[in-house]
């Protein structure tokens, strides 16, 4: 058996091309982790999105005489049915890399080998695993740009930037009809997730536009690194070739994840132990306002209306809004990882939290806790012509709109004396 996980594509697929060589007809399987689902609200836009992209699998899976096998459940029960209703020799996965991920798989080898089943794992949504780029003395790298040069510098000698199907042993079997959404308690969003565009035109000016949120010079590619529906080879092969600011930041995603896996207490503590004595003000109305984009600021606003209304923000302004939560408001880092954990469709635990932590000042390699983000400047810089505003704010200019919950000088003060205390009481 192939066990999707992370990794939704039947091509360059590291895991699924080793059970089509091993041997033995292999039946692909997904498994809706009621552990996870059921958290989510009944139309949650990337639970349409997984199955959407499943339904298309499962078709092309039907042209070779198989189809894909679709479980919902606590993933230990229904590997422990499985085990009963089919003759498994091996189950084959590629490695997840964060805790509670782990943990699962950890689990569900124990049980396949109580039963004589074995359990391979392989590398395949990233370039490098964690333990792979290490310091010199054997240590995880904390720091970006160091960590950068050496993954730049292995990559030069990584042959395996692409895997290709070896052949197709699907099992031949007509498994039980592909479930509907609704079977599953959930039912179609209104919110769609855009097809990533890693296009030479988009990339030949990708560096100089990209921090322009109006300009739409973003690849959108989060949610299908996010889910597998590309391969990490795929985009590192064209980043390579197109843009070396998009290669950095494929990067940036794979140093969140070697932070989390040797460092796993950022789940909720502060890299930086000493900014766990920031005394929060956690004022449950402002933290309202700032989730409805109703601050008084347009620029972060406007970021806020538009991840309500699209599960997509901008990155310039997911800086600009996560900094003014945690610094002119003085609300907790962890509120706001939380709300864009709830609503971004590229949500990624390991990338959110490190960019959180950086823009609160509280993570590893982070800016220094006296950046505050001015956004009434970020506004001037980055959308001088009010476009993306007009877009998400069109109230702005308008005795409706509201005016600062805040007035920026006082924040920026505020928040320093806070981080200051805080530090203070450390020592």
């Amino acid at each position: 058996m192939f066990w999707f996980r992370r990794d939704l594509r039947l091509d360059d697929n590291v895991g699924l091309s080793r059970a089509l060589s091993g041997g033995h007809p292999v039946i692909p399987l997904f498994i809706f982790d009621t552990t996870i689902i059921h958290k989510l609200p009944p139309n949650d836009a990337r639970i349409s999105f997984i199955y959407d992209t499943l339904q298309t699998m499962h078709q092309e899976l039907e042209t070779m005489g198989s189809g894909l096998l679709i479980k919902k459940g606590n993933p230990k029960e229904v590997w422990r049915a499985l085990i009963q209703d089919h003759a498994i020799e091996a189950v084959y996965a590629n490695r997840d890399y964060e805790p509670d991920a782990i943990q699962r798989d950890v689990e569900i080898q124990q049980l396949l080998a109580s039963q004589g089943v074995t359990f391979h794992l392989f590398k395949d949504q990233v370039i490098f695993e964690p333990g792979q780029i290490l310091k010199n003395n054997g240590q995880p790298y904390t720091i970006y740009t160091p960590y950068m040069k050496k993954w730049l510098s292995a990559l030069m000698a990584e042959n395996s930037l692409s895997e290709r199907m070896p052949g197709r042993n699907f099992q031949k079997a007509r498994y039980a009809e592909f479930p509907q959404l609704q079977d599953l308690g959930f039912r179609t969003s209104n919110i769609k997730v855009a097809e990533y565009n890693l296009s030479p035109q988009l990339l030949s000016h990708y560096d100089d536009a990209r921090d322009f949120p109006d300009r739409g010079a973003t690849t959108h590619l989060g949610p299908h690194l996010r889910y597998g529906t590309i391969s990490i080879r795929q985009a590192v092969r064209i980043a390579k070739e197109e843009s070396h600011v998009l290669l950095k930041e494929l990067i940036w995603r794979e140093f969140f994840m070697q932070i989390l896996f040797f460092f796993p207490k950022v789940v909720d503590r502060s890299f930086k132990p000493a900014y766990d004595f920031i005394d929060w003000r956690n004022d449950e109305k402002e933290f309202r306002l700032w989730c409805t984009g109703a601050t008084g600021y347009p620029i972060v606003d406007a970021g806020m209306r538009e991840l309500n209304a699209t599960g997509y923000m901008h990155n310039r302004i997911r800086m600009i809004v996560a900094s003014f939560l945690s610094k002119h408001l003085l609300i907790d880092w962890r509120w706001g990882e939380a709300y864009f954990s709830d609503k971004l469709l590229d949500f990624e635990l390991s990338s959110n939290n490190g960019n959180w932590q950086w823009a609160a000042g509280t993570g590893c390699d982070a800016a220094p806790y006296f950046r505050v983000f001015n956004p009434t400047l970020q506004q001037k810089k980055f959308d001088p012509n009010f476009i993306y505003i007009s877009k998400w704010v069109p109230e702005f200019q308008s005795p409706a709109y509201p005016g600062p919950i805040v007035k920026h000088e006082d924040a920026r003060d505020r928040a320093m004396d806070r981080y200051r205390n805080a530090l203070e009481k450390k020592i």
